[in-house]
C-alpha cells in the first residue's frame, strides 16, 4: 500500500512535467524518476525482506529525519508547514563541499544564483529575481541571516560559517518575513551558543592553491549565559591565467569571525546577541571573453589598437594589463529577545545594524591601456527593527502580529578612468576620451515601515486555513551627480563628444513613495498523519526603486522604477511514505508578475540600468524526494520544470543581431538566467567498519538547461546547458572525547567547462563568468 502511494505521488508530480517536456529536455526529470521510483519499488522491498523486520522497528538511520523550522514563527516540522520549501542542514552542505552561496543552486530546486562578484550577484527562484548590481533596489528574493534582512545580495557572499541550516521558501513572502518579496526567501540560520562544551577545528587543502581553515568554540559562562566564537580563513590562487604577467586570477582571500552570547536568566526570557565581520581581498569577478556578436566589431577594434584578447574561453585565460581586484568589508550586530508572557503569549524583538563596503578595480578585458579602471564602489548602512507578538499555541486560532522598520543609507561612485588609447579603440575624435576621468556620485536613503499579521485557523483535526496580510510603506530619496570630466583640454568636436558621454549632470532630489500590500490565503488538508495537501493564493508586491546612474535620453523621470507585483497560485503535497523511509514533496505553481524589475544594457553609454521589464508569467512543477534504501544508504532527488516567459514586453532592448532601438519580446521565453529544467540527484552511504569507526561516501549530480544570459535575449548571449558531478568519501573515528573526520573530495569530477553568467561588455560583445574546473582536495576535522 505504501509503495502504491509513493508511485501515485511521483506520477502526480511528474504528470505535468511530461505533458510539457520535449524529449531532449527531459534528462533531469528522467534521472529523478529512475532514482526514486525504481529504487522505491525494488530496493526497499528487498532490504525489508532481507532484514526480516518491519520498517516500524527500524532505528533512526533507516528513516528520514524530521527537520524543525520556524518559518511561521513557531517551531514545527517542515513536513507540517503548508508552504513550498527546501531545507539544507549543515551535514548536506559539508558532504557536498558547498561553502559559497553561488554553489547553492547545485542542491536546491528552482534556484539560480547569478554571480560575478560580491556586488554583481542576484538570487532567482522560479526564474524570477535576476537584478544584480542594482544599488537603488532590493532583490526579489529576500535574504535573511539569523532573522536579519540583508538588503544587498552581496552581503551573503561570504563563506558559510557555522551554519545550522538553510531554508528556501518559494513564491511571494511577506506576511511574516521582514521585507516584502515577490519570488521567495532564503533564510540562513547559524548555530547558537551551547551550555555544554562544543568545539571543532577543520582544515581543507585542494588544487589551485585552495586552503581553508575553520574553528568553533562554544560553551557556558554560567548557568544562565553561554557564548560561541566562530572563525574562518580561505585562500585560493585562482583558476584563470592572466597571460599579461603570468599570474592567476579569480581567487584571493576571504576571512570572517562571528561572536555570540546567549542569555537565559529563566525559562521565560532569552536574549541572543551576535556580532560578525567578514573581509574579502580577491580578484573575483574576472570576466572571460565569450563572443564578439554577429559583427565581430570588438575584435576589429582590439586589432586596431594592437590588443591580443584571448578568444577561446575554454582555455581559461585572459590578457589584462591592469588586472582586476575587489575589496569587501562587511559585518554587523544584532540582538534577538524572546519573552514568554504570563498568559503564554510570546513577544519577540529583533534589532540589527549592518554595513557593507565594496571597492572594485576592473579591467577593460584587453592588454593595452584603453580603460584603466571602471566600476562602481558602494558604501551601505542599514538598521532594522522587528517586533512580534504571537498568541499561545494549541488553540483553535493561532496568530502572529508584527511591526517592522527598515532604514538604509547608501552611497556609490560609478567611475571611468580612461587610458591613452580610448579614442582610437572607440573611433572618437582624438582627445575626446583619452586620459579622461569621470565620477558619478549616487546617494539613496530609504525609510520602510510595515505592519503584518498571519493567522492559522484549525477548523478541525484535518483542515487548516491560514490567512495573512501585510502593508508596507516606503519613502525613498535619491540624488545622482556626475562631475565634469577631468582630462586634457580639448575644443570643437572632441569636446562635444566628451560632453555627450561624460558631461556634468545633477538630478537634484528624486523622491519615490510606495504603498505595497501583500496577502496570503492557504487551505491545508491532512490526508492522514503522513500526507499533507494544500493550496494557496498569494499576492506579493515589492516597492519600486531609483537608478543611481545618469539617465539616458528619457531624462530624470527614467530614474524611477515602479513596483513589482506578483500573483501566485500553488498546489502542493508533502508526504512521508514507507514508514518514513521515503519523503516525496511536490508542487504546481503559476505566478503572474507585473512590472518585473530587471537589468538592461544601454548601448550608448555601455552601462547597466534597472527597468520594469513588462509582464512575466512563471509556471511549472517542482519535486523534492528522499529515500532510505537501506541502513545508512539514502538517495535524494529534486528538480523543477519552469515555463517562464514574457507575457508582454514591447519596449525591450534589442539583441545585437537586430539593428533597432526597441524590440517586442512578448511571448518569448527570454528571461535572464531562468533555465527551463533544473535537476539535482544525490546519494549518501555510511557504514560502520569497526568499533567507533564509520566510512561514508557522497555523490551529487546537478543539471541545468540552456538559458539566456542577458535581457536582450540575443542568441549570442545564450548560456549552454551543463551538468556537474561532485564526490566525497571519508572515515569518522572516535577516540575518547574527540571525533575525527578525514575526507577526500572532488568537485566538477569530469572537469566540465561551463558558464554561470554573461555580461554585456560593449554594444556588440559579451564576456562571461566561467565555473570552477575540477578540484581535488582533502579535509580533516576534529570535534571535541
Amino acid at each position: 500500500m505504501q509503495q502504491k502511494k509513493l508511485a501515485v505521488a511521483i506520477a502526480a508530480a511528474y504528470g505535468f512535467v511530461f505533458t510539457y517536456a520535449p524529449e531532449a529536455q527531459a534528462q533531469a526529470a528522467a534521472l529523478a524518476v529512475a532514482a526514486i521510483s525504481d529504487t522505491a519499488a525494488n530496493a526497499v522491498e528487498a532490504g525489508a525482506a532481507a532484514d526480516g523486520t518491519a520498517a516500524a522497528g527500524a532505528d533512526v538511520s533507516q528513516v528520514i529525519a524530521s527537520v524543525t523550522v520556524s518559518t511561521r514563527r513557531r517551531n514545527e516540522t517542515s513536513q507540517s508547514v503548508p508552504t513550498t520549501m527546501s531545507v539544507l542542514d549543515s551535514k548536506a552542505l559539508e558532504d557536498n563541499r558547498v561553502y559559497r552561496v553561488q554553489d547553492l543552486q547545485q542542491l536546491l530546486p528552482s534556484t539560480t544564483v547569478n554571480y560575478v562578484h560580491a556586488r554583481q550577484i542576484s538570487f532567482a527562484v522560479r526564474g524570477l529575481g535576476n537584478n544584480p548590481a542594482s544599488d537603488g533596489l532590493e532583490g526579489s528574493v529576500g535574504l535573511y541571516l539569523d532573522n536579519v534582512y540583508l538588503a544587498r545580495p552581496g552581503m551573503a557572499a561570504f563563506d558559510a560559517l557555522d551554519i545550522q541550516q538553510l531554508e528556501l521558501l518559494r513564491g511571494p513572502q511577506g506576511t511574516l518575513f521582514g521585507k516584502n518579496t515577490t519570488a521567495g526567501v532564503l533564510n540562513i540560520t547559524t548555530r547558537q551558543p551551547t551550555f555544554r562544551s562544543e568545539n571543532s577545528a577543520s582544515l581543507s587543502v585542494g588544487q589551485e592553491g585552495y586552503v581553508q581553515g575553520k574553528a568553533v568554540v562554544s560553551g557556558a559562562f554560567s548557568d544562565t549565559a553561554a557564548g560561541r566564537l566562530s572563525a574562518y580563513k580561505t585562500h585560493e590562487d585562482g583558476y584563470i591565467t592572466n597571460l599579461y604577467n603570468g599570474s592567476k586570477v579569480q581567487g584571493g582571500d576571504r576571512s570572517g569571525v562571528r561572536g555570540q552570547v546567549l542569555l537565559e536568566p529563566d525559562n521565560k526570557l532569552s536574549a541572543r546577541l551576535i556580532a560578525d565581520y567578514n573581509v574579502e581581498d580577491s580578484n573575483n569577478g574576472t570576466l572571460v571573453f565569450f563572443n564578439a556578436g554577429p559583427s565581430g566589431k570588438f575584435l576589429t577594434q582590439a586589432a586596431a589598437v594592437g590588443a591580443h584578447p584571448v578568444t577561446d574561453p575554454t582555455l581559461r585565460q585572459v590578457n589584462l594589463d591592469s588586472g582586476s581586484h575587489l575589496d569587501v568589508h562587511q559585518g554587523g550586530v544584532s540582538g534577538e529577545v524572546n519573552w514568554k508572557l504570563d498568559n503564554d503569549y510570546k513577544f519577540t524583538s529583533i534589532s540589527a545594524y549592518r554595513f557593507w563596503n565594496f571597492t572594485p578595480h576592473n579591467d577593460d578585458g584587453l592588454d593595452v591601456p584603453i580603460l584603466l579602471n571602471v566600476g562602481a564602489s558602494a558604501r551601505h548602512r542599514q538598521f532594522t527593527q522587528e517586533l512580534r507578538l504571537a498568541t499561545p499555541l494549541g488553540r483553535d486560532v493561532e496568530s502572529v502580529y508584527g511591526a517592522y522598520y527598515y532604514y538604509q543609507n547608501l552611497d556609490n561612485i560609478n567611475f571611468f578612468v580612461n587610458g591613452p588609447l580610448a579614442d582610437k579603440f572607440n573611433a572618437t575624435p582624438i582627445g575626446a576620451w583619452n586620459n579622461v576621468v569621470s565620477n558619478t556620485y549616487g546617494h539613496l536613503r530609504v525609510n520602510s515601515y510595515a505592519l503584518f499579521a498571519q493567522t492559522i485557523w484549525h477548523i478541525d483535526p484535518k483542515w487548516d486555513l491560514t490567512g495573512g496580510l501585510r502593508a508596507t510603506y516606503e519613502d525613498k530619496l535619491a540624488t545622482v551627480r556626475r562631475d565634469a570630466p577631468v582630462g586634457p583640454a580639448v575644443t570643437g568636436a572632441a569636446l562635444a563628444v566628451r560632453t555627450a558621454r561624460y558631461g556634468a549632470f545633477d538630478s537634484g532630489e528624486v523622491h519615490l513613495s510606495n504603498l505595497s500590500p501583500s496577502a496570503l490565503l492557504t487551505l491545508a488538508y491532512k490526508v492522514d498523519s503522513d500526507v499533507l495537501a494544500f493550496g494557496s493564493i498569494s499576492h506579493g508586491e515589492k516597492s519600486g526603486g531609483i537608478n543611481l546612474s545618469v539617465p539616458g535620453a528619457a531624462g530624470v523621470s527614467s530614474l524611477k522604477v515602479n513596483n513589482e507585483k506578483a500573483n501566485n497560485f500553488e498546489l502542493g503535497i508533502k508526504s512521508n511514505l514507507l514508514e518514513r523511509r521515503a519523503q516525496v514533496n511536490a508542487s504546481l505553481f503559476w505566478n503572474d508578475v507585473k512590472g518585473y524589475q530587471s537589468n538592461a544594457f544601454d548601448r550608448v553609454s555601455s552601462t547597466q540600468y534597472l527597468t520594469n521589464a513588462g509582464t512575466v508569467r512563471s509556471r511549472g512543477v517542482e519535486l523534492d524526494a528522499s529515500l532510505v534504501v537501506a541502513r545508512g544508504f539514502t538517495l535524494g532527488a529534486n528538480g523543477s520544470f519552469n515555463d517562464v516567459k514574457y507575457k508582454e514586453y514591447k519596449n525591450a532592448p534589442c539583441p545585437v543581431e537586430i539593428n533597432a532601438t526597441y524590440c517586442d519580446l512578448s511571448g518569448r521565453a527570454a528571461l535572464v538566467n531562468a533555465p527551463r529544467w533544473i535537476g539535482n540527484l544525490n546519494a549518501a552511504y555510511a557504514h560502520a567498519v569497526a568499533d567507533n569507526a564509520e566510512a561514508y561516501g557522497n555523490i551529487n549530480y546537478a543539471y541545468r538547461s540552456s538559458t539566456y544570459g542577458t535581457l536582450d535575449a540575443s542568441e549570442y548571449a545564450r548560456i549552454p546547458a551543463y551538468s556537474l558531478t561532485n564526490l566525497s568519501a571519508g572515515v569518522k573515528i572516535k577516540r575518547g572525547a574527540t571525533k575525527w573526520d578525514l575526507s577526500l573530495w572532488a568537485k566538477n569530477v569530469f572537469d566540465k567547462h561551463y558558464y554561470t553568467s554573461l555580461w554585456n561588455t560593449s554594444p556588440a560583445a559579451y564576456n562571461s563568468v566561467i565555473g570552477t574546473p575540477r578540484q581535488l582536495g582533502v579535509t580533516a576535522r576534529a570535534d571535541f
